[in-house]
């Protein structure tokens, strides 16, 4: 019986010993309920930031004074409006000088134009006139040659009276010659200068044209359909050139202005999916501005609605918008806790199957909202500790008590 018990304590005393040596080497012992674990598993990894936006109008164009003037509104701030409807109407005496003026002109040149196409008209009949009269003289002089010839030939004739029979031909025909070319070099010179002046008169009439398109300019019209913002201008001031004197806001398209943390702005992109949470239902939405610009540590940015905007939204609502900037396949993957932020993102403390907790040395890859990829250090099935490390002061071994 005794050699029993002695047996018995031996074997208990061995089994021990292990277990004891094991706790002796943690210098640090903690309770398990004040940790959190995680396993470390192999899936997928999206990589997301989740911000918070405000809900604004996608189109909301500033119309500006197109002329220096006096502006007259015709409706007020808030009023709702539709696309092409008169907003307001700036009044330019010079403009209207200058239209006046233009148009004088525009008569004046049109009056010059006719004018000169009668004159060019009786100076071509002048011009042909003469060559006709060359013709009549070179038909007389053919006669005069022919009956030269009849006479030389029976011998009637001076050689003095035939010759001269021949040159006054010979000068006929050149002076009918030059008449013809003489009229059509004239009719080209007249056609030119018509042509020159239509061309004068076409200005004018552009002149006038483009000063009627600035004069319709002054009737501000909206350009979308909607509702009429900030008045930037009181009624009846004189405004100048490009001065901005409303905004109109379009109701129908809306995006999401966004802060996202300066952190990831090395890893937005335009085009990236987003999801818009709205009322406990999610919409598709798209990256499609970023700020290059940091302000406050915040970059700032839109999301469009794509395919389906829900129907209750409102102008500066709140939403929550998570941008998907990543996704990892297959990967070893660990639920983020405050171990990276106590740890730096390089230690973590592993848990065995004797309650104690082992200092490891880890690689941390892409991080996402709710997981952190593991690029070295542990191994799938391993259990982390999670919660914040501090409380282990940096001790290799940690006991974990129940």
């Amino acid at each position: 019986m005794g050699a029993a018990v002695l047996f018995l304590l031996l074997a208990m005393i061995w089994i021990a010993i292990p277990i004891v040596q094991r706790w002796a080497s943690a210098s640090v012992s903690v309770p398990l309920e004040r940790l959190r674990i995680a396993t470390v598993e192999r899936g997928d990894l999206v990589r997301d930031v989740s911000v918070q936006g405000r809900v604004v109008a996608a189109i909301s164009p500033t119309l500006y004074a197109s002329a220096a003037g006096t502006i007259t509104f015709q409706i007020d701030a808030g009023a709702s409006v539709e696309k092409g409807q008169i907003l307001a109407v700036v009044k330019s005496p010079e403009l209207a000088t200058q239209l006046r003026q233009a148009r004088s002109s525009f008569e004046q040149q049109a009056v010059e134009l006719e004018r000169q196409r009668i004159e060019s008209r009786q100076l071509a009949l002048e011009k042909r006139k003469e060559a006709d009269l060359a013709d009549v003289t070179l038909v007389a002089a053919k006669r005069e040659k022919r009956r030269a010839d009849a006479a030389d030939a029976v011998k009637v004739i001076s050689v003095i009276d035939y010759e001269m029979a021949k040159d006054v031909l010979r000068t006929a025909e050149f002076a009918y010659e030059h008449a013809i070319a003489d009229a059509d070099l004239f009719d080209e010179r007249l056609a030119f200068e018509l042509k020159a002046s239509q061309l004068a008169l076409d200005r004018e009439k552009i002149l006038v044209e483009d000063i009627e398109r600035q004069i319709d300019e002054l009737s501000i019209r909206s350009p979308v359909g909607g509702i009429v913002g900030d008045m930037l201008v009181d009624q009846k001031a004189a405004v100048v050139r490009d001065t901005p004197i409303m905004s109109v806001v379009d109701l129908s398209r809306f995006e999401i202005d966004t802060q996202i943390p300066e952190s990831y702005a090395d890893d937005l992109a335009l085009g990236m999916m987003a999801e818009i949470h709205v009322g406990g239902q999610v919409y598709a939405g798209q990256l499609v501005a970023v700020s290059p610009e940091i302000v406050a540590n915040q970059v700032r940015s839109r999301i469009r609605f794509i395919d389906e905007m829900p129907a209750n939204i409102r102008q500066n609502q709140r939403l929550t918008t998570r941008i998907l900037i990543e996704e990892r396949p297959n990967i070893l993957k660990l639920q983020r806790g405050q171990f990276l932020d106590s740890g730096g993102g390089r230690i973590a403390y592993v848990l065995d199957r004797d309650g104690l907790a082992h200092r490891r040395e880890i690689v941390i890859g892409a991080r996402s909202l709710a997981a952190v990829e593991i690029s070295g250090g542990l191994q799938e099935g391993e259990v982390v500790v999670t919660s914040s490390i501090d409380q282990f002061q940096g001790a290799d071994t940690v006991f974990i008590t129940d």
